[in-house]
């Protein structure tokens, strides 16, 4: 299997850094290809890293709350631009607020992405995650 490329970065108007650097360190240490976009990223700007690095997955971090407004539409837009198949992950702070975290899954998911994650996440199972939804889509 080669080496898988994921796009990492800090989605529409979050400055939050630290959780995407340290995502980034961890699949960059885990053997993963990552390509850093960084903070302030419009999601256009993923959707175009994605095509240009022919990659597998893309790894969005959020803390400000404002993630939905951020991501509504953005599968939609990967399937218009021939990426349909890229894995798509987002987790942190991902609504404004006192709510539950079960809401949010459901509500990304409905979204399109793959896997959502608390801003707590165990970046090892995360990992694992990847490596067993890269196996899964490969054998489908």
């Amino acid at each position: 299997m080669k080496q898988a490329t994921v796009i990492t970065g800090t989605v529409g108007g979050d400055a939050h850094v630290i959780g995407t650097k340290i995502l980034s360190r961890a699949f960059r240490e885990a053997g993963f290809h990552v390509v850093e976009l960084g903070i302030l990223t419009p999601p256009e700007e993923f959707i175009r890293a994605a095509v240009e690095t022919n990659a597998d997955a893309i790894l969005m971090s959020s803390l400000y709350g404002m993630a939905e407004t951020d991501v509504t539409g953005f599968k939609e837009s990967c399937v218009e631009a021939g990426i349909g198949h890229v894995l798509l992950y987002i987790g942190g702070i991902l609504g404004v607020g006192r709510h539950d975290f079960a809401d949010d899954e459901v509500k990304f998911k409905k979204l399109g992405f793959d896997r959502v994650y608390p801003p707590e996440a165990d970046l090892q199972a995360a990992i694992q995650d990847l490596r067993h939804d890269l196996v899964k889509r490969a054998l489908a």
